[in-house]
């Protein structure tokens, strides 16, 4: 399978890891061949190219999904390029690896779905926390009955890069570019495991906040690892919010919240859920990405309370084809997982989770979020 990489930042050194890895630990059906990777600055993806090993590069996307040497598009770029680059690509009949967030609206949503399923494609949107092994376990647990009825979901997603009003106007702070603040960019990863986990969502409550409003235009290009540097061109209008917070109801009667923000000064990229139900409770934080926290409500009195359980046997999810147990994984390679189980999904001519049909889903609901706390009120889904 024949891979054409666009974007080649901070996502594209990600899933380049990804397709790389993937056939060394994985007994795949056929093995991922870097074909292409596409950038718009020939010096710089040129260089990504020799290294991380793609045989040719492209400065032109359009170039690159007509390709007749190309079978996959990976689409590693700002949300506001994945409808026109998705479109494309499914009309040529290329299978598509699509990063999150899916798009700007669920309109375009709605349009690379159906063009998708048109054009015989597979489909797959990266995000990528399903194939952390803990979080795949607490899936298995929750469908085991382990949790019982559940009641509760709370999660929240927490950075600080951009606490200092000094730090400039980088892409993902524009409108135009990403949507939204951390309401599109963090929260479509909680909902995207809501739903995953807990069940459809009926309807939404949400508010927003912006700390800072204005801040130095960045120059053209950052480093693509959550960093800019500014032009000396001035001061420019922050378009997006800096923090986020949803109540919701799920279909099943659960209630949840989700919290999304870029200003919890010390935590770095901190994902943390909890569930709670009738049968016992599970506690997930991505810090300590290879744990999950475990309550069985029918453990004996006295004896009761959390226990950690070290997502690293081979039983667990994933694992088998890593370390001996105990040996933990990193954040890598739940790329490396994504990437298996989608050329796994092509070779089976079967589909995959979460796909563009998730992804319009998410979309819905994190549009649902924005109305709500522009109109403050519950919005249904």
């Amino acid at each position: 399978m024949r891979i054409g990489l666009i974007g080649y930042k901070f996502m594209g050194r990600a899933h380049s890891n990804a397709w790389k890895k993937a056939p060394l630990f994985f007994n795949l059906p056929s093995t991922p061949v870097l074909k292409a990777v596409c950038g718009r600055n020939e010096e710089q993806v040129k260089k990504f190219a020799q290294q991380w090993g793609w045989e040719t590069y492209e400065t032109n996307w359009r170039i690159m999904v007509e390709r007749p040497d190309i079978d996959i598009i990976d689409i590693a770029v700002p949300q506001n390029l994945h409808y026109e680059i998705a479109i494309a690509a499914a009309k040529a009949g290329k299978h598509i690896f699509c990063e999150k967030p899916m798009a700007m609206d669920s309109s375009q949503a709605e349009e690379m779905l159906r063009v998708c399923e048109e054009n015989g494609v597979r489909h797959y949107l990266n995000h990528n926390y399903r194939r952390v092994p803990a979080i795949a376990l607490a899936k298995r647990i929750i469908e085991e009955g382990k949790v019982g009825q559940i009641y509760h979901w709370r999660c929240a997603y927490q950075q600080d890069w951009i606490t200092d009003p000094s730090f400039p106007l980088s892409w993902q702070l524009q409108k135009e570019v990403a949507k939204a603040g951390p309401q599109w960019d963090l929260n479509s990863h909680c909902v995207d495991l809501a739903l995953h986990l807990i069940g459809d969502i009926s309807s939404v409550s949400a508010m927003m906040k912006s700390f800072v409003t204005e801040r130095p235009i960045a120059q053209e290009s950052g480093s693509g690892n959550l960093k800019a540097e500014a032009s000396g061109q001035g001061m420019a209008k922050v378009t997006v919010e800096d923090a986020a917070l949803m109540h919701v109801r799920f279909k099943n009667g659960a209630i949840g919240s989700f919290e999304a923000t870029r200003f919890a000064n010390g935590r770095k990229n901190r994902f943390t859920f909890e569930i709670y139900g009738s049968q016992g409770s599970i506690t997930f934080d991505l810090e300590r990405m290879n744990e999950l926290q475990v309550y069985d409500h029918m453990d004996e009195s006295g004896y009761k309370g959390f226990k950690t359980v070290l997502a690293t046997e081979e039983n667990h999810p994933y694992v088998g084809n890593w370390w001996p147990a105990g040996h933990i994984i990193g954040y890598e390679h739940t790329f490396v997982h994504a990437v298996s189980d989608f050329v796994k999904a092509i070779h089976d001519q079967l589909p995959i989770e979460p796909n563009f049909e998730t992804g319009k889903t998410v979309i819905q609901i994190l549009e649902a979020g924005l109305q709500s706390a522009s109109e403050k009120r519950e919005i249904e889904v």
